[in-house]
């Protein structure tokens, strides 16, 4: 009896051991589980058991058990009933991770949205496109192209492809979506919601409202080296600042996303490793350091929340748009966007037509050229807050395209000089889908 105690014991120690070093862990994995699923289906519209099964299915966040309060618009998730973490639905903001002392019943400030479609055919309006046929493009090659994305490889959806959609001189050519998805749909775009942050500075140069040449308005770094630092070194991401961007462990942007409050602060509290201007990293915590800048531009809150709907998202009809916050109302401009894919596309036409919408300018055409610009160190694959081909990173495809770009394959891209907008979604990024093979296809099938 006195043995099985101790081994009892020794089994308690170790297990404690072992929670104690994976606590953070855990703690991760139990938020992104959470947030995940409270967004899927307060946001998205789906169930919670079609989350479970695709958005949360991989590991470690498989580990993770979810429960959904429909009533308070919450959901919880636990690993093996630890590290128990809450995600909140807001109306206007999305869902977002809460702590314990979170007030439910406290009143946010939420963007104010204006849903008027006007009478047009799609994009400029809510009405049917007419047929059109254009005598250049090879269609049949274009829908093998649009198939294949959704095709299955030795019965394995490795490529994990939920919508595609081709549009050429404002007509759509081709869409096509996967089970349980529609062009109703709401998609998250993960980090494509950094060109969206990209754009709002855009809009305020346009509007003579600041420059991006200014140097970034962070007060600690008055004193110090980092005053330098620009808020063109910022969008550009080669400020030089100290980030840590892997998914994979405890790294900056995992804590940043399911560990803080105020997601603005993450990077702004990071010492310089390298020079501004000669030091290119991809931060997500540089995003959401541009999204807190972006809220010094207003004299209040309320006019933040409304800036992006009123001069950008709603102008051009992308009704479906929804920002997410953080805890203390901050965009979180590094990830959390949702938008139906033709909404999406939307975004993309604005950028073919060098941010002119039916008529309206809303940025500076010169505005395309800084965003496509190569950052210095990228190797020509990254401008301001785009993607970019410049480098061939793509073989196949004109150098010239430029993308949005987000996680597990979410894609916005733009290539001018096919007059072509691309946008796919789905769960798998280049190691389930080859995308050169996919462009190359499509613009060729453009003479």
């Amino acid at each position: 009896m006195k043995k099985a105690f101790k081994i009892l014991a020794v089994i308690v120690v170790l297990l404690g051991i072992v929670i104690a070093f994976n606590y953070s862990r855990l703690n991760i994995i139990s938020g992104y589980s959470a947030k995940s699923m409270s967004s899927s289906v307060f946001v998205a519209g789906r169930s919670v058991e079609f989350t479970d099964e695709t958005d949360n299915n991989f590991g470690p966040i498989n580990i993770a058990a979810d429960e959904v309060d429909e009533s308070k618009k919450m959901a919880s998730a636990s690993v093996y009933g630890l590290m128990t973490r809450k995600a909140v639905y807001r109306k206007g903001l999305g869902s977002v991770l809460i702590t314990d002392d979170y007030d439910l019943s406290q009143e946010t400030p939420v963007p104010h949205r204006s849903s008027i479609t006007r009478m047009a055919p799609y994009p400029y309006g809510g009405m049917k496109q007419k047929d059109t046929v254009f005598s250049n493009v090879k269609y049949d090659q274009i829908n093998a192209a649009v198939a294949n994305a959704f095709e299955k490889v030795d019965g394995e959806d490795v490529k994990k492809t939920r919508a595609v959609l081709v549009i050429y001189k404002d007509q759509i050519l081709a869409e096509q979506y996967a089970d349980g998805f529609n062009k109703d749909s709401r998609i998250l775009g993960w980090s494509m919601t950094k060109s969206l942050v990209s754009t709002m500075y855009g809009i305020l140069q346009y509007q003579g409202k600041l420059s991006v040449w200014d140097k970034a308005p962070i007060d600690e770094w008055k004193e110090d080296e980092r005053n330098a630092i620009t808020i063109h070194n910022l969008l550009q991401m080669n400020s030089g600042l100290e980030w840590e961007e892997d998914y994979g462990k405890i790294s900056d942007v995992t804590k940043m996303l399911f560990l803080e409050k105020d997601m603005t602060k993450s990077q702004a509290e990071k010492p310089l490793i390298g020079k501004p201007n000669e030091t290119w990293y991809y931060s997500s915590g540089t995003s959401n350091l541009l999204s807190g800048i972006l809220r010094k531009q207003f004299s209040n809150h309320q006019a933040y929340l409304d800036f992006p709907y009123d001069e950008f998202i709603d102008k051009i009809g992308m009704h479906s748009m929804l920002l997410e916050a953080d805890m203390e109302g901050n965009y979180v401009g590094s990830s959390y966007s949702w938008a139906t894919p033709r909404d999406w596309a939307k975004f993309g036409l604005l950028y073919l037509h060098k941010g002119n919408w039916n008529g309206t300018q809303l940025f500076d055409a010169s505005w395309v050229d800084y965003v496509t610009k190569p950052t210095p160190t990228s190797d020509g694959r990254y401008g301001a807050h785009f993607w970019l081909n410049a480098g061939g990173f793509h073989p196949d495809v004109p150098k010239d395209m430029y993308s949005a770009n987000g996680y597990q394959g979410q894609r916005v891209y733009i290539i001018p000089s096919k007059d072509l907008v691309v946008v796919r979604f789905g769960l798998a990024g280049n190691d389930g889908m080859d995308f050169n093979s996919f462009l190359k296809n499509i613009c060729t099938a453009i003479e």
